[in-house]
């Protein structure tokens, strides 16, 4: 009798240990791999990294931007990456893992081709689109008024990983200008040249910015000019900062030359027929065809500067990214513009009206130079 009930309690124990619902049952180990495997292909399969930079720069958010938009499960993800910075994105791109776009700055090229050796990156490395240009911001004592007389001095070129960091010393270096360059940037630079301790300061982003924006007149102090010569033809463009980008210590009407650097969606340029190839593809054809959501708020209005069919000086586009622009400008013919095509229209009509009105050819450079100052205009009337 004891042992009837013993076989009793036993038999009891084991069906409570045991699922009654067999979808929850695992039958054997090699059941629970096949399971995770699909779960991790099906995650990673149009799952894209990229790059964005540091955790306080500008494209973060851009970036966290891209992603909400670009979300469809697990038919599209993109992971925006905190990085060491724009500067640094190429090499993420080229050789970390999981990383399939990235954003960074044309003259990257000029470091990592002439620096680092690597005469094949323009091969290696496409742009899908041009992204935000952002303008040299020289900044020094009254006493400095022109580059060359920064010659031997302290410059504040920013801390690495930095825009100002790349393109600084590159523009003092193309144009033979020895400086003395100083790893600060953003307001610790302007500390130390209000102190004494620097000449002058590189800052790299759009017009106007807002670390001048926010400052009162500095008496003693102003812009340099940059004059936009062949040195500068291959990455950069003409560009101008105007009294109403600062007005509180630009005096109105004026003006200085400076040259702005683009900023560019980046990826490297993989075969076809590859499993990366055709995940990146999916990423530029997800992107370009959610493109106006970004142009309309609740995103940066920012994102309207855009066109999809900008030229980026010195890069070539990537293949598939051409592919796209081709097939929406078809899609569209005859339909409604919207944000992402009147912003692609408009920049096409705009070079079909400079090649009527211009005998003589015009440079990319200046193309893009007076295609901002008609946006600009546009934007005030």
């Amino acid at each position: 009798m004891f042992r009837v009930a013993l076989l009793a309690l036993a038999t009891s124990l084991v069906s409570c240990l045991v699922p009654s619902n067999p979808a929850l049952a695992q039958s054997s180990p090699e059941g629970s791999a096949t399971d995770d495997n699909s779960i991790k292909f099906r995650m990673n399969q149009w799952t894209v990294g990229l790059a964005a930079g540091l955790p306080d720069g500008g494209f973060v958010r851009f970036a966290s931007e891209m992603a909400r938009t670009m979300d469809d499960g697990d038919n599209m993800r993109l992971i925006p990456m905190v990085t060491r910075g724009t500067t640094t994105n190429i090499a993420d791109l080229l050789y970390l893992r999981g990383v399939d776009v990235a954003i960074t700055y044309a003259d990257a090229f000029d470091f990592y081709s002439k620096q680092t050796g690597l005469s094949n990156i323009n091969d290696r490395v496409r742009y899908i689109m041009q992204f935000f240009i952002s303008d040299i911001h020289i900044y020094a004592r009254d006493d400095v008024k022109s580059l060359a007389d920064l010659k031997g001095q302290k410059v504040a070129v920013g801390s690495s990983g930095v825009a100002a960091a790349l393109t600084g010393p590159l523009i003092f270096k193309r144009l033979g200008i020895d400086i003395q360059a100083v790893p600060v940037g953003g307001p610790v630079a302007l500390e130390q040249l209000h102190k004494g301790q620097i000449a002058a300061m590189v800052y790299v982003a759009a017009k106007p910015s807002e670390l001048f924006t926010g400052m009162k007149p500095d008496v003693g102090f102003h812009f340099v000019p940059v004059p936009y010569t062949k040195e500068f033809a291959d990455f950069y463009y003409p560009s101008t900062i105007k009294a109403e980008d600062y007005p509180s210590f630009m005096a109105p009407g004026t003006s200085i030359d400076t040259i702005a650097v683009p900023s560019v969606l980046a990826v490297y340029n993989w075969k076809q027929a590859t499993d990366r190839g055709g995940r990146v593809n999916h990423f530029v054809e997800t992107l370009f065809t959610n493109f106006e959501r970004l142009q309309k708020p609740p995103f940066h209005p920012k994102w309207k500067d855009i066109s999809l069919a900008a030229p980026v000086p010195g890069w070539k586009r990537y293949p598939f990214a051409q592919t796209m622009l081709d097939r929406l400008k078809e899609s569209k013919a005859g339909a409604a513009p919207t944000a992402a095509d009147t912003s692609t229209a408009e920049h096409q009509r705009f070079e079909a009206f400079l090649t009527a009105q211009e005998k003589t050819p015009i440079s990319d450079a200046k193309k893009e130079q007076l295609y901002r100052q008609y946006l600009e205009w546009r934007s005030s009337h």
